[in-house]
């Protein structure tokens, strides 16, 4: 039997996701549900609010069979890193589709637009002209594809980048759509369905977040101390020489982050600061957790997903996984010389300072959740 695939960081797990889960049972009611989980930093360059434990308990018991891990190293990057790494793991998972949510549902425009994305050159010269006179990457791609309808939201470019790894790597996958029930940028929607923007608005003003989340949910959410994490991060950009060896520190902008942290009191003060058209301000966080995890280009130019670390499973799973696991491409398990390994550490101890858990025990203990 094939499973179906998909991806996500549940920051934290609402609603909205359980709807997701429970959407692919119905599109695909005999098969094992495997998720590739983002850990404890993520794409957009946030912080978690739910450890990695958290959030795979939650997703085992909210319907999923089996969880793996997406490696700090390729999900604290942008959307076709992030969704290349994660689309790698669910084939060697001899997963055949994968389901994701969409704002528009409408994987045919989708697939164009990833198609010419990948085959045309005329877009790709034209995207690069553009960012070179000043536009940033996300409306530089608008204006390359120039299609009428807007599939410039969220969901849909993270599944135009699940497409492009598909047919990058020529997989045998998939992909198919669900209706996004609600707008990511809505922060004020009092519905049960909301974003996790909207939820994490509500955590940092203290609010209940009960309505929002299933059970059990609330009580697995964690604080951050954003002012440690600026504290961290000033130290490590006024004591290295050398900040354009870490990822996504490019084109001097280093100069511009040295300048501004004497000034800025807190993290968004120098996001604020240092942001340009060029460097959006995900990027920018993306490219403060680098600096502040230390992971450097050289590092990350030596790469390699060289094992698939399975976080958990149901007995639905297990079973999956016992039946395949001669046929799975890739090894099973922690290689603790790897530097997927060196970087999970490092991102545990730095997330176990900014929080209230320690998750480096955890970490180490490197044991699969089961949930019979």
């Amino acid at each position: 039997m094939n499973a179906v695939g998909i991806i996500a960081e549940y920051n934290p797990f609402h609603n909205g996701h359980k709807y997701h889960i429970d959407k692919v049972k119905e599109m695909f009611p005999e098969r094992p549900i495997i998720l590739v989980l983002n850990g404890y930093f993520l794409e957009r360059g946030d912080i978690s609010c739910l450890s990695k434990e958290s959030k795979t308990k939650i997703a085992l018991e909210n319907g999923v069979d089996i969880v793996l891990e997406l490696p700090f190293i390729y999900g604290s990057q942008s959307a076709d890193t992030f969704a290349d790494a994660a689309i790698c793991l669910l084939e060697r998972l001899k997963v055949t589709d994968i389901v994701f949510g969409s704002e528009t549902d409408n994987i045919k425009l989708l697939k164009k637009a990833a198609d010419i994305q990948i085959n045309n050159k005329d877009y790709q010269s034209k995207v690069k002209s553009l960012i070179d006179k000043g536009l940033n990457y996300p409306t530089a791609m608008a204006k390359g594809l120039d299609m009428k309808k807007n599939i410039f939201n969220p969901n849909d470019l993270l599944g135009i980048s699940y497409i492009k790894a598909i047919l990058n790597h020529g997989f045998d996958i998939t992909p198919h759509t669900i209706k996004r029930t609600n707008d990511f940028n809505d922060t004020e929607l009092d519905s049960e369905i909301v974003s996790a923007s909207n939820i994490r608005k509500r955590l940092k003003n203290g609010e209940d977040i009960s309505k929002y989340v299933p059970a059990k949910v609330d009580a697995n959410v964690g604080t951050i101390n954003y002012d440690k994490l600026f504290e961290l991060l000033k130290y490590r950009i006024l004591t290295d020489d050398n900040l354009s060896k870490y990822v996504t520190v490019d084109e001097g902008i280093e100069n511009r982050l040295i300048e501004a942290i004497s000034k800025a009191t807190s993290i968004d003060e120098l996001i604020d600061n240092i942001k340009t058209k060029r460097y959006t301000y995900n990027k920018i966080k993306r490219m403060l957790m680098h600096i502040l995890i230390g992971f450097t280009k050289e590092d990350n130019y030596n790469k390699n997903l060289d094992y698939i670390k399975v976080l958990g499973f149901t007995k639905n799973g297990k079973n999956f996984l016992n039946k395949h696991r001669k046929d799975l491409k890739g090894t099973l398990g922690t290689d603790y010389n790897s530097l997927i390994y060196k970087y999970e550490i490092r991102a545990a101890e730095v997330y176990s300072m900014l929080t209230d858990e320690d998750v480096l025990e955890y970490e180490k203990r490197n044991k699969p959740i089961y949930i019979d």
